[in-house]
């Protein structure tokens, strides 16, 4: 049994990826997930030759996995970041005058508990 595929509902739904890759709203595209399977399962599925439907698509399907792409390179690129910053916080790394790596511990402050 074959469903029939609504592309006008597919090209919607690349459109609001697009929105939401561009605003960087993480939680709506997860939002989109489930239908964009459904689709993507649909037309992987389908042997009723609607290529000449597909082709418009394709485009449209390039240029948010680039946007995906960009987008997590700049979350790796945050991750990377932030861990950097949480070994700053722990140790800071020097160099001797002879060139040699030192590390100096920063001593975690203890945390202050203040009563009126």
């Amino acid at each position: 049994m074959t469903t029939e595929i609504d592309f006008d509902k597919l090209e919607v739904l690349l459109e609001q990826e697009r929105a939401f890759l561009l605003e960087g709203d993480l939680a709506g595209l997860g939002s989109l997930l489930p239908a964009k399977e459904k689709l993507v399962e649909m037309l992987l599925g389908d042997e009723g030759g609607n290529r000449h439907r597909i082709a418009p698509l394709e485009g449209k399907l390039q240029r948010n996995q680039l946007l995906l792409n960009g987008a997590l390179d700049g979350i790796r690129a945050v991750a990377t970041r932030l861990a950097a910053l949480r070994q700053v916080r722990m140790a800071l790394d020097t160099y001797d005058a002879q060139g040699r790596k030192q590390r100096v511990v920063t001593p975690t402050p203890s945390k202050l508990e203040k009563r009126a």
